[in-house]
């Protein structure tokens, strides 16, 4: 199964397309990407911590929690998310491939298993609390994959595996590649896929929608 940020929709958590998916004057897809933490770090960092403290709010919705249900009655299922919220954890899900979480450093700022961000180096952290912006000789960066920047290689390879299935269930708006690809990698494997989709994409045939 593919989640996206329409699983966390129901726990409180906005969508980067929805309408409230808005932060100030800004698009999350203006601030989640390497140019724009070049051109203003402060203005990215406080945008993730923003997302943090309002994170750190949320609950797992229900199905976070059937997910996990789920996982425990069928060990063969494999979640995968695009999501860096931590919720799927939190509902005891004990296995989830990651695609947009980077592992850059040994230090973990803040106490979120997802958005939290990982430290770009191994030589300790000074977290400047006025300006939300931690630094490691230099400014860190978040520790999730941004827009224009490649997947890590072992969650991918993972995620590939994953989509030879007989059933593939996607809740994500499939845009955003090469996450969305998975969707057409498991159904030219003879997979039965269902897309849960409030935007439905062109039908395909072995598909379901809802």
């Amino acid at each position: 199964m593919l989640t996206g940020a329409g699983v966390s929709a129901a726990s409180g958590i906005p969508t980067f397309r929805g309408t409230t998916g808005l932060w100030k004057r800004f698009r999350p897809e203006d601030l989640a990407t390497p140019e724009a933490f070049a051109s203003d770090p402060p203005l990215v960092w406080e945008w993730y911590d923003w997302r943090r403290q309002l994170i750190a709010a949320c609950s797992p919705n229900p199905t976070h929690h059937v997910l996990a249900a789920w996982a425990s009655r069928w060990p063969g299922l494999t979640v995968i998310t695009q999501n860096v919220d931590g919720l799927h954890e939190r509902a005891g899900l004990e296995t989830v491939v990651r695609l947009h979480r980077l592992d850059l450093g040994s230090a973990v700022l803040g106490g979120l298993s997802g958005v939290a961000a990982t430290l770009a180096g191994r030589h300790g952290a000074v977290h400047d609390a006025a300006a939300a912006v931690p630094v490691v000789r230099g400014i860190a960066r978040p520790g999730v994959v941004w827009f224009g920047e490649a997947l890590p290689a072992e969650p991918w390879e993972r995620a590939s595996r994953a989509t030879v299935c007989d059933v593939f269930i996607t809740r994500t708006s499939a845009i955003v590649y090469p996450a969305a690809g998975l969707i057409e990698q498991a159904r030219a494997r003879g997979a039965f896929v269902v897309e849960i989709n409030p935007t439905p994409r062109r039908s395909r045939s072995r598909s379901m929608w809802c």
